[in-house]
């Protein structure tokens, strides 16, 4: 039993500590903020734009092509790390697997440079 209680120990304390500093992150402000609201602090402010203008306006696709290029090199490197640890396990079937994975991204990245869609004008 005390086995048990010593292999778990470590994750109890864990957890608890995330738990400590979480609610000190959540109470902080509270406690240390300067409370003088301004009208131009609390206003509305969305990435450059008036936030009451219509929800229907005209937006750029470019914005979702490079959230998108982010979103799939951000998973890229998700998957990469595991396969870099397991390298030694996955022996060549894995590395070719990863390569072909690696190159369908990279003429897809191409293509989008290609047609410039990362140029902004």
């Amino acid at each position: 039993m005390t086995d048990l209680l010593s292999d778990y120990l470590p994750i109890v304390l864990f957890i608890g500590l995330a738990a400590v500093i979480g609610l000190a992150l959540l109470v902080a402000p509270f406690l240390i903020a300067v409370k003088r609201p301004d009208p131009e602090k609390v206003s509305a402010f969305e990435a450059g734009f008036d936030a009451f203008d219509d929800a229907r306006m005209k937006f750029d696709v470019r914005f979702y092509l490079v959230s998108i290029l982010f979103i799939i090199f951000d998973l890229e490197v998700a998957f990469l790390f595991p396969w870099a640890v397991a390298f030694r396990d996955v022996g060549w079937f894995g590395f070719w697997s990863v390569m072909i994975f690696l190159g369908v991204l990279t003429v897809g990245f191409i293509y989008e440079w290609r047609k410039g869609a990362l140029e902004w004008d």
